[in-house]
């Protein structure tokens, strides 16, 4: 199993600090969520995280080795890196784009085999996509166009999964199903998963650990009812808020109360 690791990083735009010397391990076989309000750093630390932006200083360890020198091919072997939704320039059908997600493994030029096949046939029907596999990507809904994107990332069969904001775009019952998913893969496979999420209790439900930003910086981190506090969403949020244990769980549910007088 592999971890993922975050070391004082500094990251922005031109001249733009975004974050500022954040530092964190992924353990592997775990669940990571990143959580803060918007413009908090997120999405930035999580271009850092799957290397598409170079930070202004630090590094990122995937395995022990640092990220930007892995090579792009073995690395899609180690990592899938799936992204908010995205367009598809070409109208490939659902089916096509997920079996690209193999291409690490054969190649561009080489044929696809029956594994992979098989291996794309399993993951669609884990996310309910395999009914719409003839269908072109843009004709497709936000909550299928996701699924679809996280299949590709899942045919990879990758060790690490980093996603941002995975649920933004899925039903109710779809969040949940993706979550347990990932919950499950995490404990049954060792597969170790990076995700930036907004919703509080989704976090704290499927979630190992949790860091909170703030500012550009780690403002609380560790296992989800130490970091989802009354005094953590106060402070970050400005909202007022009351952090009960669920009663079927015994999981931190966060009630929201107005805005901080």
């Amino acid at each position: 199993m592999t971890g993922l690791v975050a070391q004082d990083l500094t990251a922005g735009y031109q001249d733009h600090r975004v974050i500022d010397h954040v530092s964190f391990a992924v353990e592997p076989g775990s669940v990571f969520g990143l959580i803060g309000p918007n413009g908090s750093g997120k999405t930035t630390l999580f271009r850092c995280m799957s290397g598409l932006l170079k930070p202004f200083a630090g590094s990122v360890r995937l395995g022990g080795e640092d990220i930007a020198r892995i090579p792009k091919r073995r690395l899609a072997r180690l990592a899938a890196f799936i992204p908010q939704i995205h367009s598809v320039a070409f109208p490939y059908t659902v089916e096509e784009y997920v079996l690209m997600g193999r291409y690490p493994h054969r190649g561009r030029t080489a044929a696809f085999t029956p594994q992979d096949r098989e291996v794309v046939e399993e993951t669609m029907t884990l996310l309910d996509i395999a009914d719409v596999r003839d269908k072109r990507i843009q004709r497709l809904s936000g909550g299928e166009m996701q699924r679809v994107f996280l299949a590709g990332g899942l045919v990879q069969r990758p060790e690490i999964l980093l996603m941002d904001e995975p649920t933004t775009h899925l039903d109710i019952t779809h969040q949940v199903r993706l979550m347990t998913m990932l919950k499950d893969l995490s404990e049954r496979s060792g597969l170790t998963v990076l995700v930036t999420l907004h919703d509080l209790n989704m976090a704290g439900l499927y979630c190992t650990s949790l860091a909170l930003l703030h500012q550009g910086r780690i403002h609380a981190m560790g296992r989800p009812e130490e970091v989802l506090t009354r005094a953590n969403i106060e402070q970050v949020y400005q909202v007022r808020s009351e952090v009960c244990p669920d009663p079927y769980l015994s999981k931190p549910h966060v009630y929201f109360l107005g805005e901080k007088d």
